[in-house]
């Protein structure tokens, strides 16, 4: 017998460029609608909208090279909105007052899911960020892999969305 978890709690990051990313974390964070709970000079910890934030620089002698999703770790995290319009906002937010790199801005992607809509940045230290929405259920709904007619789990996926080979 399992249980169903309430999401992530928190989410702790390491960075290398403290002077950049533990500010641009804290104002993100706090147009999130996050208070911070911690600050000084190495970390950035907010709370609120259900989950946390710790952010904190790499030690002397930890800093590594520049983030990459493709080595064995981290590849990117995701925030799930209320709404496309949220989704929206946060672009727009993202891209005026953070000046963040964007790796894609808000598209469709209903070949991950019905109804996907999301865009994905950077932080300063190159660490990729979603934030998405899905209407319903996503998945587990009427037009979902694992909803009650749909096809089950996916053996394949990348760029074209979930695929049956």
């Amino acid at each position: 017998m399992g249980i169903e978890v309430n999401g992530i709690a928190h989410i702790q990051l390491t960075v290398n460029d403290g002077e950049r990313c533990l500010p641009f974390w804290e104002v993100l964070c706090h147009f999130l609608e996050m208070k911070t709970l911690i600050r000084n000079d190495d970390t950035v910890y907010c709370i609120g909208s259900r989950t946390g934030i710790l952010v904190r620089v790499a030690p002397e002698g930890g800093s590594a090279k520049h983030f990459d999703q493709d080595s064995s770790g981290l590849h990117h995290f995701c925030f799930r909105a209320r709404s496309k319009e949220d989704v929206d906002s946060i672009y727009q937010f993202v891209d005026t007052q953070l000046s963040a790199h964007i790796v894609h801005p808000p598209e469709d992607g209903s070949r991950f899911a019905p109804g996907y809509y999301s865009f994905l940045f950077e932080d300063p230290d190159g660490i990729r960020v979603e934030f998405n929405y899905v209407p319903g259920k996503g998945h587990f709904g009427e037009q979902g892999r694992l909803g009650e007619d749909g096809p089950g789990p996916a053996n394949q996926y990348g760029e074209e969305g979930l695929m049956d080979e």
